[in-house]
């Protein structure tokens, strides 16, 4: 996938894709937090389109790097993600979007992708 990929065909904003800065592959990171509580649940990618469908289906959609094609949170797994609110951070080279994520939001069945390989916690660091 090429960035004119993900311009070009895309139903975004014109204003909003103009902000983005995506890298070579056209692709923007997103992460998904819970909007209750803060917990940050998942990090998909995002091209013009995803974003374009994010913002007007109430839906999480993410391209997939693998599949080469988009995909809905929930479609396959039943584990959906409502949106709640969609921001850019301060260089508009990530999306933060904060959803109500029904089920699992990994694919390995657990709540987020962030519970199984804690690298470090407040009391061992370094260790």
């Amino acid at each position: 996938m090429n960035s004119s990929r993900s311009t070009a065909a895309s139903s975004l904003d014109p204003a909003v894709a103009a902000r983005l800065k995506r890298g070579a592959d056209g692709l923007v990171p997103a992460i998904a937090q819970q909007y209750d509580t803060g917990e940050v649940l998942m990090m998909g990618w995002m091209d013009d389109e995803a974003l374009h469908r994010t913002l007007t289906t109430g839906r999480c959609t993410y391209w997939s790097r693998s599949r080469q094609e988009y995909w809905v949170k929930g479609d396959t797994s039943g584990h959906f993600q409502y949106v709640k609110s969609v921001a850019l951070d301060c260089d508009a080279d990530t999306v933060l979007v904060k959803v109500d994520q029904v089920g699992a939001a990994c694919h390995t069945g657990d709540r987020t992708c962030f519970d199984a390989d804690v690298l470090a916690t407040e009391d061992h660091r370094g260790q």
